[in-house]
């Protein structure tokens, strides 16, 4: 996995990840917590994603950017992306949080996210969610990978 370090965000962000783990009663797995401590909001270098017969392309992993508001990379900050997709992230409208977690962006508007609908798992699997076939308690997801390691072992 190569990334673009100059458009990584340096910033200590362990205190946001806990506010969007609290706030959606999640857990973001390890590997991926150490991957978004190191490369926050980063462009990857290694961005192709081949899957279901596409070449999908990673333009930016999303992130915590603590200025959002401020900030020119605010878009890129997760916070940012929930709050405007949130009720199309969820299947369950009466849930507090969201069980699909963006954190990359797609070329075309789809995103890479963590899905956590399964609370048996271990870790949530990776899938795409199709902005464009999502509606409202309606997300249209699929599978990518089982784990986030996985998911980042396929990026050509």
């Amino acid at each position: 996995m190569q990334i673009d370090m100059d458009t990584v965000l340096k910033e200590d962000i362990s205190e946001r990840i806990q506010k969007v783990e609290k706030y959606n009663k999640i857990k973001f797995p390890q590997s991926y917590v150490e991957f978004i401590k190191e490369y926050n909001v980063g462009v990857p270098l290694t961005k192709c994603l081949p899957f279901d017969n596409n070449i999908f392309v990673v333009e930016r992993f999303l992130g915590f950017v603590k200025d959002y508001q401020e900030s020119d990379l605010g878009w890129y900050d997760i916070g940012v992306v929930l709050s405007q997709l949130f009720d199309r992230l969820t299947d369950k409208p009466n849930r507090v949080g969201d069980d699909i977690i963006p954190i990359a962006v797609l070329f075309a508007g789809n995103f890479v996210c963590l899905d956590f609908r399964n609370e048996t798992a271990a870790e949530p699997e990776v899938c795409i969610w199709y902005h464009e076939e999502s509606e409202e308690f309606a997300p249209v997801t699929r599978k990518v990978a089982d784990t986030f390691e996985e998911f980042l072992a396929m990026l050509e």
